[in-house]
């Protein structure tokens, strides 16, 4: 286990249960933003690589596979 988790275990055993409660709706939120972010940059990204791979030369090129 990392330190930064060890921290983060050591300071939530010190924790009364609501407070965890709230610890576990913030590590669930940090979660979804992440994969929103994650989704957002390769939607992004998609339309930039588009250009490069969606042409006859590219069709061609993988063609065999």
């Amino acid at each position: 286990m990392s330190q930064v988790k060890e921290q983060i275990t050591t300071e939530l055993n010190g924790l009364p249960e609501q407070a965890c409660e709230e610890v576990l709706d913030f590590i669930r939120f940090l979660k979804t933003r992440h994969r929103r972010d994650t989704r957002k940059a390769a939607i992004a990204s998609e339309s930039a690589l588009g250009k490069d791979w969606l042409t006859p030369e590219e069709d061609a090129a993988w063609s065999h596979l």
